[in-house]
């Protein structure tokens, strides 16, 4: 039988190259996401489906269709995240905190808490949580993310003891910067906030790690297979980067 795998959102960026290197394994694919335009033009063997993973009733709902179509899942990619305000602690608005830390850390939460009870009825389940290098070194002008992204990491390390006996394994990806629209919208608004081009924004990034390049999506993607695999069998509770070595999380040009 085909795997099951769910990704929180998954129609685009790093959720969608998930989802496509999970189908070339053969899995049976699930993406939930808000952009219904980007749902629209999954294919149309994969299930997709609009959901707000910071709305309890949303995600509620989003699981209760998994198990009455699948019966259980088996990995869950709690992937779904917001860049959130880009300012420095003293200017950033009380509800722009909320939102970065209702998407990016109640998303989590809620949607591993959906699946838990279904991976230990089944006494098997890998749960793959999207952190972030800014939740291992903190990101300066980036607060609520910074702290949303190190309480993926909690969590993923708290899961992983609570569910190891039911044989079910949790870790957290942290990707690096990361080519794609949702780092240029970064990169815009950190140039701006830094009075410096893009360009010198993106060379600041890449010189700050020991590869000197960004990542891809990919990249990312096929850890994520890797980590649910039965190769990684024993690997649990780990946070694990994919960013090329961050061996200066905040360069400057």
């Amino acid at each position: 039988m085909s795997r099951r795998v769910l990704i929180t959102a998954g129609a685009s960026g790093i959720g969608r190259a998930m989802a496509e290197a999970f189908a070339a394994t053969g899995a049976r694919i699930w993406v939930a996401d808000v952009d219904e335009a980007a749902l629209s033009a999954c294919p149309g063997d994969w299930r997709a489906t609009r959901a707000d993973v910071s709305d309890a009733g949303s995600v509620a709902a989003l699981f209760g269709a998994v198990g009455a179509d699948w019966a259980g899942i088996d990995v869950l990619c709690a992937n779904a995240g917001t860049p959130g305000p880009t300012a420095r602690v003293e200017d950033v608005d009380l509800q722009e905190w909320r939102r970065c830390l209702a998407v990016n850390l109640d998303g989590a939460f809620l949607s591993a808490a959906q699946a838990a009870p279904m991976m230990k009825a089944q006494g098997a389940g890998v749960i793959l949580m999207t952190s972030s290098t800014a939740g291992l070194y903190g990101y300066p002008n980036r607060a609520p993310y910074a702290a949303a992204k190190w309480g993926v990491i909690g969590l993923a390390k708290t899961l992983a003891m609570e569910l190891g006996p039911y044989g079910v394994r949790c870790n957290a990806l942290c990707p690096g910067a990361v080519e794609g629209p949702r780092m240029e919208g970064v990169l815009a608004r950190e140039a701006e906030a830094k009075g410096m081009t893009r360009d010198q924004v993106h060379a600041g990034y890449a010189s700050g790690t020991a590869m000197g390049q960004f990542v891809e999506a990919r990249d990312i993607a096929e850890m994520a297979v890797f980590l649910a695999s039965d190769a990684a069998r024993r690997v649990s509770g780990q946070v694990i980067a994919v960013d090329g070595f961050t061996v200066n999380p905040d360069p400057k040009i």
